[in-house]
Formats: C-alpha cells, structure tokens, sequence
C-alpha cells in the first residue's frame, strides 16, 4: 500500500509533487507532471533532496543516485523512501 500519497503536495507543471523530509537532512520530491521521466506511463519520478521544508535542494552525491530517478512505480518510490531516510 502506498503510504507517499497521504505526504503533503503541490500542484507543479500540469502534475503533482509530494515531499518528504527525513530527521538525518535529507528527503525527497516525489513528481508525476509533463515533464517528469514516465508520467505519460503513470509512473514516477524521484529526486533526493537536503535541507529543510522551507529551504531545498537536489542533491546529486548520494549512494542512491546521482540523478533523479525516474519511470518508477507505487512501489519503488516506498522503497527509494526507505533508503532515503536510512543515509547517514
């Protein structure tokens, strides 16, 4: 069960952006708009995200990625959560 959808949002580019900020500085923006990478397929995008809920940016030097990730489905947008939220 998706629990990312209950996170608070903003409408963005014709879509929708989730965020999620975790206590270890880091959380993540959570897209599906016209121009995110699968959302003509219903997928999501991911990107992970420092800072605070007032002041963000994409960071790009994560074990995760370093990129956003894209063409992702329900499922491994919780998982990509999960990790996020485990960085040290």
């Amino acid at each position: 069960m998706s629990t990312f959808k209950t996170l608070p949002s903003n409408q963005i580019n014709d879509g929708i952006q989730y965020l999620s900020f975790y206590p270890n500085g880091y959380g993540a923006s959570i897209v599906q708009h016209k121009y995110s990478y699968g959302h003509d397929q219903g997928l999501w995008e991911v990107a992970v995200i420092k800072g605070t809920e007032e002041d963000w940016n994409i960071c790009y030097d994560t074990p995760i990625t370093s990129d956003v990730l894209g063409y992702l489905s329900e499922a491994d947008v919780e998982d990509v959560l999960l990790q996020i939220e485990a960085l040290k």
